[in-house]
């Protein structure tokens, strides 16, 4: 964050590049747009290259007055897989050594955030208990990297140096709401000074932009070409019956896995709408591509497959019933909102801590970690679809009610926005540049 003209503040946005990360990011840059303040965001050439093709972001971003796109290389040719991208350390000790003020943006979960933080501390003292998770967080919740047994374990040290730079920087921002994670923001507060909660970042973006009169309300943010025929097909489905199953932009299964949860959807009976990416699945040189008959007429019959959806359109939509999702933050918040129950199977990192969250804390669905099995794949959809239902949708619908109230004026979230804004305006007068020509 830097001055701008008439002391009007200056915020640079620089997301880890992937989807999740870029997706809420640019909400809150939009968010931070609407409130006055400047904003460049900075994002690799590859992945600014696909927004523009597949999104309005252009068009959408040109109508707020000193907003900029800035793209680096990533020093990969075009076709290159992007899977190494690391946590991006070095932005804070720049900022840090040329006098700019950092707010770190941490896009998980506030108990994903609190369970990294504590996992030293939890390794040294060799007992797994995090404050405020005593009674429910079992070791299978962690992530992998969470269960090493030395504190020197590369990659974790290298999340725990990500997590604890937060000590470092002015704030921390959270994609989440206190009704949601009261009790572990309480936590993270006695360790972290000024955390704002302002979550569900696009129900609040959606909130301003309606306040504000927008002619648009909607902010797709997809780095994958969108496939609008799925919301055809939604239209001619009875209410409330579609499972919608999506595991987010970066999960990979085996072969065998996919054919366990295909067997389970169409076994179940149930209509499904499913995200399948080119490359969902992990594919072995010469091996052919068939598939059971009766999974294939199961589909025809109750299903509809495609590459990539508008996801927040989906969830909303009357004939989504249930959401059968990998856990990323992103995606269980827009859960949470729509009032959508789910079946969990997380797939790395915090989808873990969140799934067990969903089943066991919130009561908004099922935790399938460590299984894929079609028979229990069936069984779970049946429970959350059908025998277990009007509980699900019960607990589903109190916990949206109170996300949105959250982002309207007078709620948490709203208020917690206004202070972010106030205490950024009045870090500019504490900015002295270093110049290092």
């Amino acid at each position: 964050m830097e001055k701008g003209s008439s002391n009007r503040p200056h915020v640079l946005i620089f997301p880890l590049p992937a989807q999740g990360h870029v997706n809420s990011m640019l909400k809150l840059a939009e968010l931070l747009c609407l409130s006055g303040l400047f904003v460049t965001f900075v994002n690799s050439e590859h992945n600014h290259e696909r927004l523009v093709r597949f999104t309005d972001l252009q068009v959408r971003f040109s109508k707020y007055q000193g907003f900029q796109f800035k793209t680096v290389p990533d020093g990969l040719p075009v076709e290159h897989q992007r899977t190494g991208d690391g946590t991006s350390e070095f932005v804070l000790e720049s900022a840090i050594e040329i006098g700019i003020p950092v707010i770190h943006f941490r896009t998980v979960s506030a108990c994903s955030y609190w369970s990294y933080f504590c996992i030293p501390d939890m390794i040294k003292a060799g007992e797994l208990p995090i404050k405020g998770m005593e009674t429910f967080l079992r070791c299978r919740d962690l992530p992998s990297f969470c269960r090493a047994d030395d504190t020197s374990d590369l990659y974790l040290q290298q999340m725990t140096n990500c997590t604890r730079q937060t000590l470092r920087a002015r704030g921390l921002i959270l994609n989440t709401f206190e009704d949601l994670e009261g009790p572990i923001l309480s936590q993270i507060r006695r360790r972290v000074s000024n955390v704002y909660s302002i979550g569900p970042l696009h129900e609040h973006l959606r909130k301003k932009l309606i306040e504000q009169k927008h002619q648009t309300h909607q902010s797709s943010n997809s780095l994958w070409e969108v496939d609008r025929s799925c919301m055809s097909w939604l239209d001619k489905q009875p209410s409330k019956s579609v499972l919608y199953v999506s595991f987010g932009s970066i999960a990979v299964t085996t072969k065998e896995q996919f054919l366990e949860f295909w067997h389970g959807l169409v076994d179940s009976k149930k209509r499904f709408l499913w995200v399948m990416r080119a490359d969902s699945v992990a594919k072995i040189d010469g091996e052919a591509e068939d598939y059971p008959p009766e999974l294939v007429e199961g589909t025809k019959e109750r299903g509809f497959i495609v590459e990539w959806t508008p996801q927040e359109e989906v969830l909303a939509h009357e004939a989504v019933g249930g959401f059968f999702t990998h856990s990323g933050w992103n995606s269980t918040l827009e859960s949470i909102v729509a009032g959508v129950p789910m079946i969990c199977w997380p797939y790395f990192a915090d989808q873990q801590i969140n799934s067990r969250f969903v089943g066991e804390v919130w009561k908004l669905g099922l935790d399938m970690k460590d299984v894929c099995d079609r028979k229990v794949v069936e069984k779970m959809v049946n429970d959350l679809m059908e025998d277990n239902r009007e509980e699900f949708v019960r607990s589903a619908a109190k916990m949206a009610e109170l996300a949105r109230n959250s982002v309207s004026k007078g709620g948490s979230s709203n208020h917690n926005l206004n202070c972010l804004i106030e205490d950024i305006r009045l870090m500019i007068g504490s900015i002295t540049i270093t110049d290092e020509s």
